[in-house]
Parts: structure tokens; C-alpha cells; sequence
């Protein structure tokens, strides 16, 4: 008896240090986190006091506290301005088609890049796919506008091996919807390719083992086994994205775009850029940025809610 008794005290006691043992680790992950979370605060946070030009007609010569108070007319405005419609269908266009385009050409090259049995060239193809990552707007927005110029490389491989007119990408509406997401599936496809590399990665190998003695060629295989083994990482990343509908990439538009394709390439990022800091329209230019960011809110915590219900991923 006295053998049961110590052995429940043992339990007890290596209980109470496990649970004393959890009970610091949150702690001390919470003051690694602490630094960040200051950052943020300061950098983020604070500025955010801003938003109260929405309200105003702000004048900076007097400042938040004198500055008259006008209520939702900006936003009033907002909304009854024909052209502020127009860019949030631009951004729109914009934003969805990076974000499909951004799930299908990443997942089809995945499965492709998935075949190749010569680890040194999967290796290769994969370092050559996902460098432009890396590259910032700044340096392949030059080397774009540098190629794709009337008698930039582009053009002068089209007139040499067509024989067609040097294409104004940058000048015609049509063709920049076209450059702007095909540079954009360009610059990132092959980083997103790692996500669904590492997706298959985890696939037990028992099922192809179990799927060859079964008969199933490599296409069945792909069809039943490796595309539905996808499907999980897949939605995760469509709804999580669902977020970024009103961030049509604001670093690649404004150093692509121009005054001529205004009507077609115009987003909000851009135009609150133009009317606030070039145009002096603070308190309208605030109005449209905070009616963004609401939405995009939203939108992020129903994305999230989605992304837990469809394939159980969860962050909080």
C-alpha cells in the first residue's frame, strides 16, 4: 500500500512539473515575441491616430485639433465619384486574377517539377524559377520598361520574327492588364512553387508503392492520389489570399504605369498616393485608404474562419 501511495505522490509531483514546466514556456515565447510586438506598436499602431483626417478637412497649418470636423463627407464623395469606382474595378481585376493565376501556374509546375528524377536538374530549374523572387519592383520595373519598349528586345523579336508592329505594352490599356500579371505569375510562381513541393513532399510513399501494384499508370497516380493530397494546402492558400482582393500590388503598378493607361491601370494604392501626397486631398485621401482597410479586415478574418472550416488550418 504504502508502494501505491509514494507511486501516486510520484505522478502527482511529475504532473506538477509538466504543468509548471507549460506554464513558462508561454512566458518566455511571449518576450521573444515582446521586441516585434514593440515595432509594431510604434511603427504601426501610433500612426494609426491619423485616420481622424477621414473626418476633417484637414489642414496642416492647424493641425488635428483645429482642423474643422465634416463627418462622412469624404466618404460621401467617395462613392458618388465615378472614377473611384473605376479603380476599385481595376484593383479588383487586378487582385483576382494575380491571385488564380498565382494558385494554378504554381501548382500545375509543381506536379511537373515533381517528375523529374535527376535531382540535380529539379534542383537547377528550381533555383532558376524562384530567383526573381527576390528582385524588388524597383530593379525588374527598369528591365521591363527597358524590354518591352517600342524598340526594346521584345518588340524587335516580334517585328524580326513576325513581321507585326512594335506593341505599345505600357502605352495600351489591354496590353498592360496583360504585362502586369503576366510579370507578376513571372516574378512569383516559382516561389509559391515550394509550397506545394513541400506538400508533396509529405505524401507517404507506401500509397504510390500501393497505387504501382494496383496497376495505376504515373497519370492515374497523379490524378488520384497526388492532386487530391494537394487539395488540402491548396484551399488554405486560396482563402488566406482572399485578404489581398484589395492589394493589387501597389510597388508594381506605380513603377509600371503612367498617365496614359490611367482608366485601365489605375488602383486604389496608387490613386490615394497621387491624391494625398501630390494632390494635397489629406482628409480624401485618408477616407478611401481607411474604407480599404476595413474591408481588408474583414475579408481576412472570414478568410481565416473559411481556412479553419474547409481544411482545419488555424492560426489563433
Amino acid at each position: 500500500m504504502e508502494a501505491n501511495v509514494s507511486r501516486q505522490h510520484a505522478e502527482t509531483s511529475a504532473e506538477r512539473g509538466r504543468k509548471k514546466r507549460r506554464g513558462k514556456q508561454p512566458l518566455i515565447l511571449h518576450l521573444m515575441v515582446l521586441p516585434a510586438a514593440v515595432l509594431v506598436f510604434i511603427f504601426s499602431y501610433i500612426p494609426m491616430s491619423g485616420i481622424i483626417m477621414a473626418f476633417q478637412d484637414y489642414k496642416p497649418a492647424l493641425g488635428f485639433a483645429e482642423s474643422p470636423w465634416v463627418g462622412l463627407k469624404h466618404f460621401a464623395y467617395m462613392w458618388q465619384n465615378d472614377y473611384f469606382l473605376k479603380i476599385t474595378g481595376n484593383t479588383l481585376f487586378f487582385a483576382c486574377t494575380k491571385i488564380i493565376m498565382n494558385l494554378i501556374v504554381p501548382f500545375v509546375f509543381a506536379l511537373l517539377l515533381n517528375e523529374v528524377r535527376i535531382m540535380a536538374l529539379k534542383r537547377s530549374i528550381q533555383t532558376l524559377v524562384y530567383l526573381p523572387h527576390f528582385l524588388s519592383w524597383v530593379t525588374l520595373s527598369g528591365i521591363l520598361i527597358d524590354m518591352l519598349a517600342q524598340t526594346g528586345l521584345i518588340n524587335q523579336f516580334l517585328v524580326f520574327l513576325f513581321g507585326i508592329k512594335p506593341i505599345f505594352f505600357l502605352g495600351d490599356g489591354g496590353w498592360f492588364r496583360f504585362t502586369i500579371i503576366f510579370s507578376d505569375v513571372w516574378k512569383e510562381f516559382g516561389f509559391n512553387t515550394i509550397i506545394f513541393l513541400a506538400a508533396l513532399s509529405g505524401i507517404n510513399p507506401a500509397l504510390y508503392e500501393a497505387a504501382e501494384v494496383d496497376g495505376a499508370t504515373r497519370w492515374k497516380q497523379t490524378i488520384h492520389l497526388t492532386i487530391p493530397s494537394l487539395l488540402p494546402i491548396t484551399i488554405v492558400i486560396a482563402t488566406l489570399a482572399l485578404g489581398n482582393v484589395l492589394n493589387a500590388n501597389f510597388d508594381q503598378i506605380f513603377n509600371l504605369y503612367s498617365p496614359l493607361i490611367y482608366q485601365q491601370g489605375d488602383i486604389i494604392d496608387t490613386f490615394v498616393y497621387r491624391e494625398g501626397l501630390l494632390s494635397g486631398q489629406f482628409s480624401f485621401a485618408t477616407a478611401v485608404n481607411l474604407f480599404k482597410s476595413f474591408i481588408s479586415l474583414i475579408l481576412i478574418a472570414v478568410s481565416y474562419r473559411l481556412a479553419y472550416r474547409f481544411a482545419g488550418y488555424r492560426i489563433f
